[in-house]
């Protein structure tokens, strides 16, 4: 047994029940239907996925050896993969929507917006994933393949390439919403005649918890994507798995950041596991904005 193929198999359980919670209480809610909850859905969806592809990839590594369900595991892993960073970016638009388009936010337009973003994103993250399956694979060509076989490497470069451009509209997305965020706190003040703590306070919160998402994002996703635009198929498989093994991380952080920390959420789980919403316990509508 490979100690990091166990990792994953293990990372990959931990992100299947994460998110499968996730789902369960956004599906057992009626009243998390709204377009942020949809959004948070599909990343939960996606990254569920991800996390049942790595444990079936395991299981057929060791115990069914197959070429084919490999490519099979391999391109679902990517597809699912695909999916969560697609929905990440989708979460990112809709929050920056939230805050430009405060007074039209709220509107059919909106939901319009949402389902085409998903149907979009799940689309693209699909076509990646058959990608492999149809063809574009290394099984019969060892000199084409990367460092994450059987991906070849013309591969692995359009999805790292993918995945770069979706980091710099993200860093771009959540500039812009911390631009919003300090001209509010800004005109709030100005409002009031001077700026309090709790405006400082706030506007300092918001800013640092954009650089949390972001940062996380970053940081378990760009060492992968770098290395296999530059690592070789040659290099020590243990890099690979030194590089991919954060990146799954990303996908168990993802709950706690945009489902687990909703207050809305928290209280569907009161409702999904007590039976019962404590009254004296008070919560507050979160919006897409919240940040």
């Amino acid at each position: 047994l490979n100690p990091w193929d166990v990792m994953l198999c293990v990372s990959g359980t931990a992100i299947a029940c994460e998110n499968a919670l996730v789902v369960a209480i956004i599906c057992y809610s009626p009243a998390l239907r709204t377009p942020m909850f949809v959004l948070v859905g599909s990343l939960a969806t996606a990254d569920l996925l991800a996390g049942l592809g790595l444990i079936l990839n395991f299981v057929f590594q060791y115990v069914i050896r197959s070429e084919t369900v490999s490519l099979l595991t391999v391109g679902f892993l990517v597809a699912s993969f695909a999916a969560s960073v697609s929905s990440l970016l989708a979460i990112t638009v809709d929050r920056y929507l939230s805050l430009y388009n405060a007074l039209t936010y709220y509107s059919e337009r909106t939901v319009l917006c949402t389902h085409t973003m998903l149907a979009g994103a799940w689309g693209v993250s699909l076509c990646l994933g058959l990608l492999p399956v149809l063809g574009w694979n290394c099984l019969h060509d060892r000199a084409a393949c990367s460092v994450v076989r059987p991906l070849t490497k013309s591969n692995v470069t359009l999805l790292s390439a993918s995945f770069f451009l979706i980091f710099l509209i993200m860093l771009h997305l959540y500039i812009e919403i911390c631009k919003i965020v300090c001209r509010h706190a800004h005109q709030i003040a100005l409002q009031q005649h001077f700026l309090t703590a709790s405006h400082y306070v706030a506007t300092k919160k918001g800013v640092s918890t954009l650089a949390i998402i972001l940062g996380t994002f970053g940081a378990s996703w760009l060492p992968f994507a770098i290395y296999c635009v530059v690592g070789d198929p040659d290099y020590p498989s243990v890099y690979t798995y030194a590089t991919l093994l954060p990146a799954t991380y990303n996908s168990m952080i993802n709950p706690i950041i945009y489902a687990y920390r909703n207050q809305e959420i928290q209280r569907s789980m009161w409702v999904l596991f007590c039976g019962c919403f404590q009254a004296k316990v008070s919560f507050r509508s979160r919006s897409p904005s919240d940040v």
